[in-house]
């Protein structure tokens, strides 16, 4: 039996992910951290409303036996590279951090497809620099999910990712299997399962193969 934290669980592939775990009864507790109190309620899940900027240290809820990590957002959304840098990568750090120190031995992330330290491109750098910094916290077992184009109707409307859907939809059964679009609920399919298997050791999950 498990206890799990979801982090981002009000995007896209974080709801999936709420879904898949309430409704698995292999996990008892799914304790959900959000800005905003969340609307659902159910017999298993902890909603703690917080501020991500500040996360309190030693909180009860932190003691969970594994984290799923769906936080994400785009430079325009957050209107700078460094407020992008601080979703991306320092939230989900932080979260790494005191979960661990409470005692987690399991953490799974949503990264990006092309994510690399050495990238010339800020949004895959930032990615890259979440995945080694991660890798560095001491859990157990940490699973990285390298997604392409996401799949699936987001709360807010992005263009030029939208747009892009588009083309890939279209282009799709001539596109290796690694550019074409990966439907949200797989990718939290495979963030759950990692979460839940802990694997020993750092897993990274391409996205041919979600």
């Amino acid at each position: 039996m498990k206890t799990l934290l979801i982090a981002g669980a009000t995007g896209l592939v974080g709801r999936a992910v709420l879904r898949l775990a309430l409704a698995n009864p292999a996990i008892v507790r799914v304790v959900v951290p959000t800005r905003r109190a969340l609307e659902i309620r159910h017999e298993k899940l902890v909603n703690p409303v917080v501020d991500f900027e500040a996360l309190p240290v030693g909180a009860e809820w932190w003691r969970v036996d594994a984290v799923v990590c769906t936080l994400g957002t785009t430079i325009k959304k957050a209107g700078s590279q460094a407020a992008f840098r601080q979703v991306d990568h320092d939230h989900p750090l932080a979260v790494a951090r005191l979960a661990r120190a409470a005692g987690a031995q399991a953490y799974a992330l949503t990264s990006s497809m092309g994510a690399n330290v050495k990238s010339p491109t800020f949004y895959l750098r930032t990615k890259g620099e979440t995945e080694r910094d991660l890798a560095a916290v001491g859990l157990p077992s940490v699973t990285v999910v390298r997604p392409s184009l996401i799949g699936g109707e987001r709360a807010e409307r992005r263009w030029g990712e939208a747009l892009g859907l588009r083309l890939f939809r279209a282009l799709g059964p001539v596109l290796p299997r690694r550019y074409r679009i990966v439907p949200a609920e797989r990718i939290a399919a495979r963030l759950l399962a990692s979460a839940i298997s802990a694997r020993p050791g750092l897993q990274i999950v391409e996205s041919e193969a979600i």
